[in-house]
């Protein structure tokens, strides 16, 4: 059903749909057959105005304009198609199927397939009934199929073909898709008129060739027939770009009125000399790189200011971060004041507490250990040393936020792996250190290396800095594929390493068996490795294990009690032994590439020469193809974290399932990079001649995620 007027309304003698504000701010109940019930299953996503049916946006277009002979369709190219029904067959193999044979006037035949399908679905499909059928088509093991296509079933008379393209929205558990289509359709009967609705200045928009917001809303819901269908299926119709912009913007403008109030309520300064610092640098056994000490004149000079810290340091694994938040951690203690170190896992945060005590404790620092493991009277006695204050720099987990940690005067606060954490945990710690306005000075680490692209964007409310610069004597780890097949040669590999007083690495993806997924699991893996190299000494660490077990076998391998270690990605950050030179990553075509790169960065950290072995199960996918040869290619983790941005788009990165920010409606990072720097010039200009048009830009996309923005 097209929708592009409601005149079923006009018919009935309906009065004209009510008075509607230019922010769309109208409930969805006032739209016709909107019920509670109704109403509860579009809040569940976030529907609740007019404006958020105007903004949920088609996924994909289907061209129902045309009919294509099924002599004439190509694999991978969705098409319509029509045609009588020449069998029906109904089986079980591994589940239950119904393969429908469609053949036409072309003397062709196309299978359609079910999976999901219901009794009196078979029955429609009679032999010689006429079927409407829409889908992409694909190689069948009896030529050419559609898997669930859209149909539907026709008389013997004319019936006439789509006028337009048709959107397909994205699903909402319990409505149907042609009851969400008459919704939006009803919605965007209540449009304001264009002036209304625009927030953009004109100049910038004629400047970038795009439409207005009302033409481009009205274009992307009801496209005409003759739309460039390419353009609107990539994101690159300039409909999609001009929203695209104005929701890169929204974003902007949130994080950076965040920063500006976060700013406004002040911290108070950390101006000390810095002689613990230097004592601390004279006491290491390695010398600072020169990014190193760039990136601590940066942290020493924002925590200087009367406002509170908030930089991200990212680099490489290796690159030496830690020390810079040590150092940045003593800043604050030569003031009395307390530093607090929260990591994402115990392994993370007991590497970071072996750290800081061996730097800190000779220095007269007393460094206090508080996680999920901590219990009893130890417990009790470290959260009176850390009310106290005696605890000067506190290392942890989530057991850091817990409501019964109380500091005794947070200073600052240092989050690694922060992408790993939701966003009230990050809230949760920084309030640990609010003093009446004031707030602690705050240092997020990564050891994933952020694209440019993507800190110009989600982190707009931070000040990042990078640690682009591995310490000297960290040897390049060469990175070769291997097909499965070849695992006895692997086995051999092994055996010869660890026979030189070398350790291994064999990192798989599940821990138990799987029928679904074509993977080694780890406990297999660990069995079949005893087997086949009884001579060595092997250990296994998952998720699953105790953390006192897994604590064991790491501190084991770490102390080459162990020659070979079995593991899940568990050990992917936060584990450090440099006689390790040898890593096998299982099915690494199931991995992305910044997981493989961070798992390739527990070997090369001493002075042997190190190998990574990425293991596939052919085929590989055209992707996995690509990120294995990008491994191969490179060791630099900013150019592969470009590279991951391009294949997989920001939410791994950015953890945006936490986020409640970054996971955008319709704006791509990746793709709608070149919008950025007007972006950045829209957002300067809006902040400083029109706060009031810029918040209701954030309002209209962001609206109640900006609160978390700056977390």
């Amino acid at each position: 059903m097209r929708y592009s007027s409601c005149p079923e309304l006009v018919a009935r003698g309906k009065a004209p749909a009510p008075a509607l504000s230019a922010s769309g701010a109208t409930p969805i109940t006032t739209l016709p057959g909107v019920g509670p019930v109704l109403a509860e299953k579009l809040a569940a996503r976030g529907l609740l105005t007019l404006q958020d049916l105007w903004l949920h946006l088609p996924r994909q277009y289907e061209d129902r304009t045309a009919l294509v002979p099924i002599r004439s369709l190509q694999a991978g190219t969705a098409v319509q198609v029509e045609g009588r029904v020449e069998a029906v067959e109904r089986g079980f193999r591994y589940r239950p199927m119904l393969r429908v044979a469609l053949g036409d006037d072309s003397r062709a035949t196309l299978v359609l397939r079910f999976f999901h399908f219901r009794a009196q679905q078979v029955a429609q499909f009679s032999p010689g009934v006429r079927v409407r059928a829409y889908g992409t088509p694909r190689p069948g093991q009896h030529g050419l199929e559609m898997v669930h296509p859209s149909y539907r079933i026709l008389g013997d008379g004319k019936h006439a073909l789509g006028d337009a393209l048709d959107p397909v929205y994205p699903d909402i558990e319990g409505i149907g898709s042609a009851n969400l289509r008459r919704l939006i359709g009803l919605a965007l009967e209540h449009l304001p008129d264009a002036a209304s609705l625009e927030l953009l200045p004109a100049d910038a928009l004629t400047q970038l060739r795009l439409p207005g917001m009302r033409e481009a809303l009205l274009t992307l819901h009801r496209p005409p027939a003759d739309a460039d269908v390419g353009a609107l299926q990539t994101g690159l119709h300039p409909a999609q770009r001009r929203l695209a912009l104005e929701e890169l913007l929204a974003h902007q403008l949130s994080l950076r009125r965040q920063r500006i109030a976060m700013q406004q309520q002040g911290a108070r300064p950390l101006t000390g000399k810095g002689r613990l610092v230097e004592r601390l640098r004279k006491q290491l056994p390695f010398k600072l790189t020169a990014a190193q000490q760039r990136v601590y004149a940066q942290v020493r000079d924002d925590l200087a200011l009367p406002r509170p810290m908030l930089r991200l340091v990212q680099g490489d694994v290796g690159s030496g971060k830690t020390v810079v938040a040590a150092m940045a951690a003593l800043l604050a203690v030569e003031e009395g004041r307390q530093a607090a170190l929260m990591a994402p896992t115990e392994l993370l945060a007991e590497q970071h507490l072996g750290n800081l005590r061996a730097w800190l404790e000779p220095l007269g620092v007393r460094v206090c250990w508080l996680a999920g493991k901590v219990t009893g009277k130890a417990r009790v006695a470290a959260l009176a040393d850390v009310a106290s204050g005696a605890a000067q720099v506190v290392v942890g987990t989530h057991a850091l936020m817990q409501e019964s940690v109380a500091f005794h005067d947070l200073a600052l606060a240092i989050v690694d792996e922060q992408h790993r954490f939701g966003v009230h945990q990050r809230l949760a710690l920084r309030d640990k250190g609010r003093e009446g306005n004031g707030l602690p000075h705050q240092l997020v680490m990564t050891a994933t290396p952020i694209p440019r692209t993507l800190a110009m964007s989600a982190y707009a409310d931070l000040d990042v800095s990078a640690i682009d610069e591995l310490p000297p004597g960290r040897t390049p780890v060469t990175t070769i594929a291997l097909a499965a097949e070849r695992r006895p040669e692997l086995v051999e590999r092994i055996r010869a390493a660890c026979a030189e007083g070398r350790q291994a690495y064999w990192v798989c993806t599940l821990i138990d068996d799987s029928d679904e997924v074509v993977a080694q699991a780890a406990q297999s893996t660990f069995e079949a490795l005893q087997l086949a190299l009884p001579e060595l000494r092997i250990g296994m660490v998952h998720g699953r294990q105790k953390a006192a077990e897994k604590q064991a076998t790491m501190r084991g391998f770490k102390q080459n009690e162990l020659d070979l270690l079995v593991a899940t990605t568990v050990i992917e950050v936060g584990v450090d032994v440099p006689n390790a030179s040898l890593m096998v990553i299982e099915n690494a075509e199931r991995l992305g590439l910044a997981q493989l790169h961070q798992l390739r960065g527990r070997v090369g950290r001493g002075s042997a020469a190190s190998s990574c072995v990425l293991l596939y199960q052919a085929p590989l996918s055209a992707m996995a193809r690509e990120r294995l040869d990008t491994l191969r290619r490179t060791n630099d983790g900013f150019e592969i974290a470009e590279k991951d941005l391009q294949l997989r788009g920001p939410g791994e990165l950015l953890g945006t399932r936490q986020t409640g920010l970054a996971n955008f409606r319709l704006a791509d990072l990746a793709r709608d990079a070149d919008l950025l720097p007007q972006v950045h010039a829209l957002a300067d200009r809006l902040l400083l001649e029109s706060p009031d048009i810029a918040e209701r830009i954030v309002m209209r996309w962001v609206g109640g995620a900006a609160r978390y923005a700056s977390a």
